[in-house]
């Protein structure tokens, strides 16, 4: 369940000048009777690092770290928003990694704070400007034709939609490349990431972990692209469970008799096989049905109207005009700061530029007022926007 955090009792006399906050390049920021200090962990290719000070105890600690860490470049700011996170702005990375929050009390951190028997936890989740588009979860017994529904989705909005690279622990066959057709991993590896939160759903086939990260699906929005999930009512119940607002589409034969005839039309599976497909789809057609877990339920009786009902439940029975470029009206966050201060729900930037002996200063405005998401995903909603001055920003 991971490493129980470090603790030891804070003695001034004894700090050296390496735990000095300045010395380390630390940023600080208090929570209640807690200091969190974040900066460079030199041991650890250069990302960030968190330490915990406790005042009402006088000990530091050294907590368990959930989510893929920030990478320090040229130093960062942070700022508390709410009782519960961290905003952490880097200076000189690229434009798509420069905002992160340390979620420090949110629910995802208390959850784990119990599976971890009360252990100090903080979570990591990059920032995300604008929003993206709720992901797509599809459902229903083999044989119903979801394969070739989504086929049609991708062949006639190929700008729209995109599938999530799979993680999977059995070794890679013929032609099969990395991060393409899946993210080969380590056993030990996907099993310690299933227990920090990190898989959306997994199962064990033949003795070898399949699953569906949320980073692959964040991947995907952040590509300009809505994320379709194929997978079972099961899959289906965990990622409701997760932090991942999706919308559930189930889709049912329209009879079974007719479900059987699809799958012997096939010709590509035994008379025993066939016949636990069969049993299979009468449990998943009693859940995904009956349990109220799906926003949509569409019967697939006839192909061209199940895919015509489908593409309106998503919006698409108009003309589409592809956006290319997420959020393509806000301002880039730029690579340095001078200085940062907190207004509400909102986080200005004072960015200092020089030209021909001529120093100009910009501010530029996070407004956090609309986040959603958050650890082990994105925590996305982010505005950005330029302001001429203080008395501008409300």
């Amino acid at each position: 369940m991971g490493e129980a955090p470090s603790v030891g009792l804070y003695d001034p006399q004894e700090e050296s000048v390496l735990d000095d906050p300045k010395s380390r390049g630390e940023s600080s920021t208090t929570i209640g009777v807690k200091t969190y200090f974040i900066g460079r962990n030199c041991n650890e290719g250069h990302s960030l690092e968190v330490r915990i000070f406790n005042d009402s105890t006088g000990q530091w600690v050294h907590p368990v770290v959930l989510g893929s860490k920030p990478y320090s470049c040229d130093g960062h700011s942070a700022v508390t928003l709410g009782e519960d996170r961290v905003v952490v702005i880097l200076k000189g990375s690229s434009p798509l990694g420069r905002i992160w929050f340390l979620e420090v009390d949110s629910n995802y951190v208390r959850e784990q704070k119990k599976l971890r028997g009360g252990s100090e936890v903080v979570a990591w989740s990059k920032g995300g400007i604008g929003s993206a588009e709720k992901p797509i979860v599809i459902s229903g017994p083999s044989g119903v034709g979801k394969g070739t529904l989504i086929s049609k989705l991708m062949e006639e909005f190929p700008y729209l939609f995109g599938f999530s690279v799979s993680h999977t622990t059995r070794a890679p066959r013929n032609m099969e490349k990395d991060g393409v057709h899946y993210h080969f991993t380590n056993k030990s590896v996907m099993e310690r990431e299933i227990e920090d939160g990190k898989f959306l759903e997994y199962a064990s086939v033949h003795g070898n972990l399949y699953g569906t990260s949320i980073e692959a699906v964040e991947v995907v929005a952040d590509d300009g692209k809505r994320c379709i999930l194929d997978i079972d009512v099961q899959g289906a119940r965990s990622v409701k469970a997760s932090s991942i607002d999706a919308v559930f589409i189930f889709i049912c034969p329209p009879s079974m008799e007719e479900l059987e005839k699809r799958l012997r039309a096939r010709g590509t599976e035994t008379e025993e096989q066939i016949l636990k497909r069969l049993r299979n789809a009468e449990a998943e057609l009693q859940q995904g049905v009956s349990s109220g877990l799906f926003d949509h339920i569409l019967y697939n009786d006839n192909l061209e109207g199940c895919y015509s009902r489908l593409k309106k439940i998503l919006g698409l029975d108009g003309e589409v005009v592809p956006d290319l470029k997420q959020d393509s009206s806000a301002v880039e966050l730029p690579s340095h700061h001078t200085a940062v201060t907190k207004r509400g729900d909102k986080i200005v930037l004072e960015c200092k530029t020089e030209e021909l002996d001529k120093s100009s200063e910009n501010l530029i405005v996070l407004d956090t007022s609309a986040l959603m998401g958050g650890a082990p995903g994105r925590t996305r909603g982010i505005q950005v926007y330029e302001s001429d001055s203080y008395s501008d920003i409300a």
